[in-house]
């Protein structure tokens, strides 16, 4: 038996549907029953329906160690996909809590409950930076803790620590870091948000390069790897190095809305960030803008996915093809 974990997010839901097309039998991990109704039109979404009804349900936290002993019951493969996804460092004691600890808590009931195989999902975010001479990030780029990194990238690469220690202790393991990641199902949330951004009308973009990819090519990689003999590696999943301006543009296209016209420099964002610190504070409001953010908005650096070709041999569809469709529903 499948458990997953942060089934009812983005990729938890998606991975929830391959996963019941191949026949498999499937735990899913639950916090709040009116996030599953996100996961049933996921389903709808790709005319799978009938599908829904064959999940397990397990209501759970990763953070609660009870919990999760009977979720693990008869688990043989384990997919983590859940976490906490945020910028605000405000967040950062829940960013560890969930990010960390949670993820120490499943690699620990993985070995005690004797599962086969982990596949952890991490991001980008966790891998290294690229010394001066350097243009591409690959999974063998050194992390530097001397540079600046968002509380986020920090508690997603110490996630990875706690996988790579279940590693050292016998624990098959997996990881996959995807770029930003484009599908359907979940509103306001994730990649969403930009697409919201310029759909209301986004005056500004940086020169900086993302990767994007598709969550269809991010679940079949997680499937395809956690059938493979493959153990104790992590793999970059990016679909397409882009750059922003770039994106934010075919995006106003698609949806006939205004470009963003105003290119913001590296001066105007760290004023940006700045202001946005101090009306946080007065406001006691989220953080839309970090130094770590700002920053990042702005690096070039390119994201090598030569790796997981190399390995599965896979081709990801180009933001034509997923990116269109979904903005054809906005």
């Amino acid at each position: 038996m499948i458990l997953v974990t942060g089934a009812t997010g983005l990729v938890g839901s998606h991975l929830l549907v391959k996963l019941l097309q191949e026949n498999e039998v499937v735990k899913a991990l639950f916090r709040s029953e009116k996030q599953i109704e996100k996961v049933k039109n996921v389903f709808t979404f790709y005319n799978q329906s009938n599908l829904f009804d064959k999940i397990h349900w397990v209501k759970g936290d990763i953070t609660d160690i009870p919990s999760l002993e009977i979720a693990f019951q008869n688990v043989t493969y384990v997919y983590h996909c859940a976490a906490l996804i945020s910028f605000d460092p405000n967040d950062e004691e829940e960013l560890r809590k969930i990010n960390i600890e949670g993820t120490a808590n499943i690699v620990n009931c993985s070995i005690d409950f004797g599962v086969k195989k982990l596949c952890h999902v991490s991001s980008i975010a966790a891998l290294g930076n690229p010394k001066e001479h350097e243009t591409t990030i690959t999974e063998e780029t050194d992390w530097n803790p001397e540079e600046i990194h968002s509380d986020y990238a920090i508690t997603k690469y110490g996630a990875e620590m706690e996988v790579y220690r279940g590693y050292q202790e016998g624990l098959e393991v997996v990881i996959v870091n995807p770029g930003i990641i484009f599908g359907y199902g979940f509103p306001k949330k994730g990649s969403d948000v930009i697409i919201q951004s310029v759909k209301k009308g986004l005056s500004f973009y940086t020169q900086g390069t993302i990767g994007i990819v598709s969550v269809e090519d991010v679940v079949t990689c997680m499937i395809e790897l956690m059938k493979s003999n493959i153990n104790g590696e992590r793999y970059t999943l990016v679909g397409e190095n882009i750059s922003t301006k770039n994106l934010l543009h075919f995006i106003a296209d698609e949806l006939q809305v205004k470009r963003p016209s105003i290119e913001a420099t590296k001066w105007m964002t760290s004023i940006a960030w700045r202001m946005d610190w101090l009306t946080s504070k007065l406001l006691n409001s989220k953080r839309k803008l970090t130094r770590s953010t700002a920053n990042s908005s702005h690096s070039t650096t390119r994201f090598s996915t030569s790796k997981i070709k190399k390995e599965l041999h896979v081709t990801f569809q180009k933001k034509e093809t997923y990116l269109k469709a979904i903005l054809k529903l906005q």
